[in-house]
């Protein structure tokens, strides 16, 4: 082991969100534009071997939990391979994966015999139409057989929903959303609206906030806080009869960023230490320039030190990410 991996901030990093592409078979309103986005060359992209090489020194530095996102994580070809890698890492304690959910129906199971272990899947809307809308996709069904299956690995637990909650849509939605989280295994998460969506036409007030969406559940099911760790990204309630759980991520009503404890790893191999950060450190190309292990967890500790206090959404001079969701990894 290696000393553990802490911040200018005295925080210390736990968590590894590793994009593997940037590519995507929907487009959603929120992170990408309708076409014309250009993917990565293939021999940009990390290769297996090198995504579990840096992962192995996360996790002997402390990083033991691991998200895979993308783009779409589930369009990588080979996808459980690596998830079997990364499974039988030492240190590596939570596995899980972020998806649009529409392989989910081939893959759900694979996916766990390799050995994942957690799932998060994007669903905005319960209507065909709304979700063709938000996603530029027909494809609510699919989403919704693959998260059938997901159920039937009681191993893949929690099943997480995100809904990204934007003013002038999301309202519809929550009561139905809501009645999902009570019928089903899921815990159903509205995450509130960020400015990443790659036509840059976010606007703060296209914002619906957390405690917004809360109120209009209580409305009808009254609501118990579930406590969870500091560096939790989500506040957790229950549905105060049981049935059920609901989740909220309010990063820019209730900014989160005095416990973060994460980093990411984009597909081409730079550390972002802030989903909003302008810098990025370039770990691919020391990587394939035949860096030791040595020398690679010094740029790490060393970028880790310029993590940014907080992201800065809600005071003036804010400046936008240097790149889209899709680009970064979710």
């Amino acid at each position: 082991m290696r000393d553990p991996l802490v911040d200018g901030w005295a925080r210390e990093i736990k968590s590894v969100r590793v994009s593997v592409t940037d590519k995507c078979n929907f487009r959603c309103k929120y992170c990408m534009p309708a076409e014309g986005l250009e993917w990565l060359p293939r021999e940009e992209v990390l290769s297996f071997e090198e995504i579990a090489r840096l992962v192995r020194l996360l996790a002997e530095m402390g990083v033991d939990e691991v998200r895979l996102t993308g783009g779409e994580p589930l369009v990588r070809r080979d996808l459980t391979t690596l998830v079997g890698m990364l499974a039988k890492t030492p240190g590596v304690e939570d596995l899980s994966l972020t998806t649009n959910g529409i392989l989910l129906d081939r893959l759900a199971g694979p996916l766990v015999e390799a050995g994942l272990r957690r799932i998060n899947v994007s669903l905005d809307s319960l209507s065909h139409t709304r979700f063709a809308e938000i996603t530029r996709r027909d494809a609510l069904d699919r989403v919704l057989t693959g998260l059938a299956e997901a159920e039937k690995y009681p191993e893949l637990r929690p099943i997480k929903v995100n809904c990204v909650a934007i003013r002038g849509f999301t309202e519809e939605e929550v009561p139905a959303l809501a009645e999902l989280a009570r019928r089903k295994p899921y815990v159903v998460r509205f995450i509130e609206f960020m400015p990443l969506d790659a036509d840059e036409a976010w606007r703060q007030d296209e914002v619906l906030a957390g405690g917004e969406i809360r109120a209009l559940i209580e409305e009808r099911w009254p609501l118990v806080e579930v406590p969870a760790k500091a560096s939790s990204t989500a506040k957790r309630y229950r549905f105060a009869d049981g049935a059920g759980e609901i989740g909220f991520v309010n990063p820019v009503s209730e900014p989160f960023c005095s416990t973060c404890d994460r980093i990411r790893l984009t597909a081409d191999g730079r550390l972002r230490t802030c989903l909003f950060s302008r810098r990025e450190w370039d770990l691919k190309e020391p990587l394939r320039g035949g860096a030791s292990d040595d020398e690679l967890a010094d740029l790490v500790r060393w970028a880790i030190q310029h993590k940014e206090l907080k992201h800065r959404i809600n005071e003036p001079g804010f400046v936008r990410a240097s790149r889209s969701m899709s680009q970064i990894g979710g």
